[in-house]
C-alpha cells in the first residue's frame, strides 16, 4: 500500500464561545517540511503541533493554519490604566506635545509593552486551546491522510501499468538477445578470417576463441537483462504490500537503478530491434521516476 504526498484535512470545533478550526495541506518534498501558522496567542504550541505532524506523516511539505475566535466579553483585553497613564505622563513632558505641535492619540499607545493584560488565567486558556487543538489535529490528519491513500491507489495503478510496459518489452529482449549474439559472433568470427586471410598470417584456433569471446563479453546483455528483471520484481512485491510503509524514497532509488541497466543494455547491443525496445524501456521508466516523486 502507497500513499500520495498531495492530501487536505480539516476540522474545526466550538466550544462555548470559543471557536477552533485548523487546515491541513500537503505537497511533494523530498523530506519532510512543516509550516505553520498560528495566532499569536498560541505561538508556543508550535513545536509540540509539529512533532505531533511528524509522528503521522513521514514526508511532504505540510501546511499548517489555524484560526480562533472568541465572541465572549470575558475574551477582552483589560487595559492597564498605570502603565497607559505613565507613558501618557511621559510624552506629555516632551517639548513638541506640551507646544501644541503634536497631539497624545491613544490608538497607538494601546500597542505599547504593558498598556495591554490578557483577559483571565492565560495559562487556563493555553491548556484549554492546546487540549482542544490536538484533537483538531488527529481529525485534520485521518482526512490528509484518508485523501493521501485514496491518491496512492491510483498512483499504483498507474506505476503497474509502466511496470507492465517494461516487462513486455523486456521479454522481447530476451527472446530476440541470443539470435542476436549468435549473428554478431559469426560477423566477428568472418571479420577476424577475413583479416588473417588477407595479412598472411599464421593464427591459432584457441587465439581466435578467445578475441571472440572478450568481443561477446563486450556485447552480451543477458546480466543486465537479469538484473532489471530483478528490479522489475522487487517493484512489483513494494507495490504489493497491504500495509502501509513509506517507500518513495526506495522506489526512486530502485528506477535509477532501473535506467541504468536499460542504459548499459542500450550502449552494448546493436540491434535495431532491441534498441527500439529499449528506447521505449528507457521512456516509461522516466515516467515511472517522475510518479514515485509523489509517493510518501
Amino acid at each position: 500500500m502507497i500513499r500520495s504526498m498531495t492530501g487536505y484535512g480539516e476540522a474545526s470545533s466550538t466550544v462555548g464561545s470559543a471557536h477552533f478550526y485548523l487546515e491541513l495541506r500537503s505537497l511533494n518534498s523530498k523530506y519532510f517540511k512543516a509550516v505553520i501558522r498560528l495566532p499569536e496567542s498560541f505561538q508556543v504550541l508550535e513545536a509540540e503541533l509539529e512533532t505531533q505532524l511528524r509522528h503521522r506523516l513521514n514526508r511532504g511539505s505540510v501546511f499548517m493554519t489555524i484560526k480562533h475566535s472568541d465572541v465572549s466579553a470575558d475574551a477582552a483585553f483589560t487595559v492597564n490604566a498605570s502603565a497607559l497613564g505613565r507613558y501618557i505622563e511621559q510624552l506629555s513632558s516632551l517639548p513638541q506635545v506640551k507646544a501644541g505641535g503634536i497631539k497624545i492619540e491613544i490608538a497607538p499607545l494601546l500597542g505599547l509593552p504593558g498598556v495591554l493584560q490578557a483577559p483571565g488565567d492565560e495559562e487556563a486558556r493555553l491548556t484549554a486551546a492546546r487540549t482542544e487543538l490536538l484533537k483538531l489535529l488527529d481529525l485534520a490528519c485521518a482526512g490528509l491522510i484518508d485523501m493521501r491513500n485514496r491518491e496512492g491507489v491510483y498512483l499504483r495503478d498507474d506505476l503497474l501499468s509502466h511496470h507492465n510496459g517494461i516487462a513486455e518489452r523486456l521479454k522481447l529482449i530476451k527472446e530476440r538477445a541470443p539470435g542476436v549474439m549468435l549473428d554478431q559472433e559469426k560477423r566477428m568470427k568472418g571479420r577476424i578470417e577475413q583479416m588473417i586471410r588477407d595479412m598472411g598470417l599464421q593464427v591459432q584456433a584457441v587465439d581466435i576463441v578467445r578475441e571472440l569471446a572478450i568481443a561477446a563479453e563486450r556485447v552480451d546483455i543477458s546480466e543486465e537483462i537479469a538484473r532489471l528483471s530483478g528490479h522489475l520484481d522487487q517493484f512489483t512485491k513494494m507495490l504489493s504490500e497491504p500495509e502501509f510503509k513509506p517507500i518513495g524514497r526506495t522506489l526512486d532509488f530502485l528506477t535509477q537503478e532501473m535506467l541504468r541497466e536499460a542504459n548499459t543494455i542500450a550502449s552494448k547491443c546493436n540491434d535495431a530491434e532491441i534498441s527500439k525496445w529499449t528506447v521505449e524501456v528507457k521512456g516509461a521508466i522516466d515516467r515511472i521516476k517522475e510518479q514515485v516523486q509523489n509517493v510518501e
